[in-house]
């Protein structure tokens, strides 16, 4: 949610559209929030123990919650090991730029963690052919694996590279950022990368692996990387997790666009999707 948003949820409060013990009530979870004295992710108690706590109605305590989830800073999660959870730190990546996702969180002070699902030497299906220019026959490295946030998944991710121009790459330790292992090992480098983003729903074996509800919404990047001198390199498939990721996209003026930036610039595609 933008600044802007979350400040006329909080003029809203403060200017009577909700009673006064409820304002108090949120303006008291908003400052442990803040504070850190609820941390991301920690349960709040139940309706009953924070009504009991702040000695307000459950229908008050509920007009101070729902405040609270407009502003983004808590969740509800239905079902029996369900809740209001302090909301996760959203993780922000640049779209005009290509960083590995360690790199990314390293740089908003997350701690970053992988878990590999799967790695292994395969014929390169018609999609990858495509978008690395490979032959029939050519063989493919997958790399298939879970990204954390201080411990939590955000995204699961499928990459895919020529077998042939990168000798060994299984052999590596694949916990980390494999362009750093690329850059090292192979004198690769990105230089840009083309990505295309749908909103998708979940599946439920997405779901179960990105600790989401079913049908919650996902981010899935389709994206092509090319190195320095313009070879694509890597086909990845990527899903992220809606409600932990925020996009920024830089777009120069007019006057700022060369022909070669209008040849180059990222394509971004947005529009919903059904998962089947």
């Amino acid at each position: 949610m933008s600044e802007d948003n979350v400040a006329a949820l909080q003029e809203r409060a403060t200017q009577g559209s909700i009673g006064r013990a409820a304002e108090e009530v949120r303006r008291v979870l908003a400052d442990r929030i803040a504070q850190g004295l609820l941390r991301p992710g920690q349960r709040l108690g139940s309706e009953r123990e924070l009504a009991a706590e702040f000695e307000v109605s459950r229908a008050t305590l509920r007009q101070a919650l729902g405040i609270l989830e407009e502003m983004g800073l808590i969740h509800r999660v239905l079902g029996r090991s369900g809740g209001t959870f302090v909301s996760q730190a959203k993780v922000e990546r640049d779209l005009s730029q290509v960083v590995g996702v360690p790199a990314l969180l390293r740089s908003q002070g997350m701690s970053a963690g992988t878990r590999v699902i799967s790695s292994s030497l395969v014929l390169a299906d018609a999609q990858a052919m495509d978008a690395l220019g490979l032959d029939a026959d050519a063989m493919v490295i997958q790399i298939s694996r879970i990204r954390l946030a201080d411990g939590v998944p955000i995204s699961f991710e499928q990459a895919t590279f020529p077998a042939d121009r990168f000798p060994g790459l299984l052999e590596l330790p694949l916990g980390g950022s494999v362009y750093e292992l690329l850059e090292t090992n192979f004198d690769t480098r990105p230089g840009e990368a083309i990505e295309r983003i749908e909103v998708v729903q979940a599946t439920p074996d997405q779901a179960a692996v990105l600790g989401v509800e079913p049908a919650a919404p996902l981010l899935s990047i389709i994206r092509t990387t090319l190195d320095d001198d313009g070879v694509p390199f890597e086909y990845s498939h990527d899903l992220f997790r809606g409600d932990r990721m925020s996009f920024v996209v830089r777009t120069p003026g007019r006057g700022g666009i060369t022909t070669a930036a209008r040849a180059t610039s990222p394509i971004v595609v947005l529009r919903a999707q059904s998962s089947a």
